[in-house]
């Protein structure tokens, strides 16, 4: 993994913890497994704790790997470093994309009840009126969250997470997902809506989609034109799942708002619009786990870890036959 990236995933008391499981070197943090070092290491490894950066394991990583039966991440996706050389030799891989779902859904939460109740309308006009005699009644009146309509396209691991944290509040939720049954998304606490629908009778739309070939450009330039004026588009998931350039096109517009913590490309050119717009709240894509909640992911990698140790199938596996439809 990255190596400035190790201390702040495994505390004092997770590096405790790792020395009570394991045989390993707390010092030894590798981002290039191509090094003498590298290879000496990897000649004794049974499992492997990964994390940002890892670089590929390719089958000429493997061949210098040969007890190598494990990778646990301490991160979300896998797809960056594990290759089909691993599901060849049959190794079983984890990763704490549970534990990042978390923050993801959190700032998603905060997100959705904030755009419904107007703040950030509320906020510029309160700078602009600053003032007791405005009728603030009146000024925000298609502000709140009582009765309002959710849409959530993905029911990806955030995508039931948020679905979950919408449970005590008086929203209706509407689900997209092609691999979701009617009974399993009554299940969740949301009715299952094709995309049109979804988007044409949602205040709110949060993307929670992963980025796949097939998911590439989902919010089309004619859903995002079926969304009601007023209406707020959230994307926590990849920019590439949005057509971009339709989407500045409405923001400039005014017409809907956004939060977007992704875009396409992932930062966007110092001269673009959406720095600056009264009705989008960019973030730098930090809905992810940052600063303290690192330690989240190092603790659920250390909980994978001792399963693997006690011979104990992994809690969150990460599954083949499950690849081309998984981010």
């Amino acid at each position: 993994m990255r190596p400035a990236i190790a201390s702040a995933i495994f505390d004092a008391d997770a590096r405790r913890r790792l020395l009570d499981l394991v045989d390993i070197d707390l010092d030894l943090v590798l981002d290039d497994l191509s090094t003498a070092q590298a290879r000496a290491t990897l000649a004794r490894a049974d499992v492997l704790i990964t994390g940002w950066d890892c670089p590929p394991l390719d089958e000429e990583v493997l061949r210098a790997a040969p007890r190598l039966r494990a990778v646990v991440h301490t991160a979300g996706t896998v797809k960056h470093h594990v290759t089909e050389a691993c599901w060849r030799r049959g190794i079983q891989v984890t990763s704490a994309a549970a534990a990042n779902a978390v923050p993801v859904a959190e700032y998603t939460l905060a997100a959705i009840l904030f755009a419904n109740k107007r703040v950030l309308a509320a906020r510029d006009a309160y700078r602009s009126h600053r003032d007791r005699a405005t009728d603030w009644h009146a000024r925000l009146a298609t502000a709140g969250n009582y009765r309002r309509r959710i849409g959530i396209i993905g029911a990806s691991r955030i995508g039931r997470r948020v679905m979950e944290l919408l449970r005590p509040f008086d929203l209706e939720v509407l689900l997209s997902d092609p691999y979701v049954e009617p009974d399993e998304a009554a299940g969740l606490g949301a009715r299952l809506s094709p995309l049109p629908e979804l988007f044409a009778g949602s205040d709110v739309v949060s993307v929670h989609a992963p980025w796949l070939p097939g998911t590439e450009g989902l919010v089309s330039r004619s859903l995002l034109a079926a969304m009601p004026d007023g209406a707020t588009l959230i994307n926590t998931a990849r920019g590439a799942l949005v057509d971009q350039q339709a989407l500045e096109e409405e923001l400039v517009s005014g017409r809907i708002d956004a939060v977007l913590d992704v875009t396409s490309p992932e930062v966007l050119p110092a001269s673009s619009v959406l720095y600056t717009l009264p009705n989008v709240l960019l973030t730098p894509h930090m809905a992810g786990s940052m600063g303290g909640e690192l330690r989240r992911m190092g603790d659920f990698a250390l909980d994978e870890l001792e399963r693997w140790t006690r011979g104990v199938p992994f809690l969150d596996p990460i599954r083949p036959e499950a690849w081309d439809r998984t981010a």
